[in-house]
């Protein structure tokens, strides 16, 4: 099996103890604590369930700006993007300030339960150039009109770095017990199914025939023994469509389309950046630290309005020093039904036009959903598409 993203073996932070989990519970009471934003509460279920291996700590501000201007961390490691807990200033206690560690707390439940413990290695403020360089270089733009950049700004301005013990995976394990899985356990399930070529299909949305098809076309192609349908469930820009109904979808289509035993079907707990190339390099840490050989990188991926090229996502591969990755890129082109074909292609393959295709806009999609109106099944499983059209009606 393909080894863990900068290490040999994989290294989750998550505190699997019980009896060092309910000491650290129990010190967190008597800690200063803060309640933290969603983004620093998704990158400590990142940590603790092994996807951003082998980080073990928030990065400070050194690290933030070596990420963004060079893609690397001070050791010299490869990362995209940055891993922080970015607090407001007037969140900022004399009593946190002057912590050796502090108490993070969950925004995301009920009552703000404790989520992990970190030690304050640096308590850093970012000036509002600092700010604006990230997000030019990360997100591609500074406007705030990019739900990236728009949680970035809103989280704050104060860098708390240093290393973190994870004590909770949030609402994502009791939300979707059934999908939300960590590295290691997607890791341990690979290994146990014997697979060794496996496909990682990154989705924040439901999947259409096209998504369903450039998974066949790639399990073909690469002769894999499966497929990873990874699924992100945190926070996701306003009219995406939510987890539980992507999750519902998801499932009905790979139960009745794909044959027994070459799908698995997992979640992560992470919140969206649409930071398109950035994040697709992110995408692939990930995959590989959960044993796939292989990530779909299809057209815009990651992407959010017209911030990047339809394929930056995939050229941004072509500048990763080689050996950087041991995961592979698989690059899907533009994939629309041919009538002429009679079947899902990619453009790149087809001999026909435009005017043999069938080309739906996702506007004019929710408009029929919404509608109640029938989706051409050749764009969409009618089972999928009922279960989207229930979703749009209850609106």
């Amino acid at each position: 099996m393909i080894k863990p993203y900068g290490s040999d073996i994989l290294n989750p932070l998550f505190v699997k103890d019980e009896a060092r989990r309910k000491k650290l519970l129990d010190e967190a009471e008597k800690i200063p604590s803060v309640v933290v934003s969603s983004a620093a509460a998704a990158n400590a279920v990142m940590l603790g369930g092994g996807y951003f291996n082998p980080l073990r700590s928030y990065m400070n501000l050194s690290d933030v700006l070596a990420v963004t201007e060079d893609m690397q961390i001070s050791s010299g490691l490869l990362w995209p993007t940055p891993v922080i807990n970015m607090l407001k200033g007037n969140s900022l206690t004399e009593e946190i300030e002057s912590a050796e560690k502090i108490a993070l707390r969950d925004p995301n439940v009920e009552g703000n339960p404790v989520i992990a413990i970190q030690s304050v290695d640096k308590i850093e403020k970012m000036s509002e150039e600092q700010i604006g360089t990230v997000c030019a270089k990360i997100y591609g733009t500074s406007s705030t009109e990019h739900p990236g950049v728009a949680a970035f700004v809103d989280a704050g301005d104060t860098l708390v770095s240093g290393p973190v013990e994870v004590l909770s995976f949030s609402y994502f394990s009791t939300d979707f017990p059934d999908t939300f899985r960590t590295a290691v356990e997607i890791r341990d399930e690979i290994n146990e199914r014997g697979w060794e070529t496996v496909i990682a299909f990154q989705t924040r949305n439901p999947m259409h025939r096209a998504h369903e098809e450039l998974c066949r076309m790639a399990q073909k192609e690469l002769n894999a023994d499966g497929i990873l349908v990874h699924m992100l469930l945190g926070k996701l820009k306003k009219g995406d469509i939510p987890a539980e109904v992507r999750n519902d979808s998801i499932r009905k289509m790979v139960e009745l389309y794909f044959p027994a035993n070459t799908v698995m079907v997992n979640g992560y707990g992470f919140d969206m950046l649409y930071a398109g190339p950035r994040e697709a390099v992110l995408h692939a840490i990930f995959r590989q630290n959960a044993g796939c050989s292989h990530l779909i990188v299809g057209r815009d991926h990651a992407g959010v309005g017209d911030y990047y090229g339809a394929f930056d996502a995939q050229t941004i591969f072509d500048t990763i020093p080689k050996g950087a990755l041991q995961i592979k890129i698989f690059r899907g082109d533009h994939t629309v039904w041919c009538n002429k074909c009679e079947k899902v292609v990619m453009m790149r393959d087809c001999p026909h036009g435009k005017d043999d295709y069938l080309l739906l806009s996702g506007t004019r999609v929710r408009e029929m959903l919404a509608k109640g109106e029938a989706l051409p099944t050749e764009f969409s499983r009618p089972e999928v598409a009922k279960i989207l059209s229930e979703y749009y009606q209850s609106l």
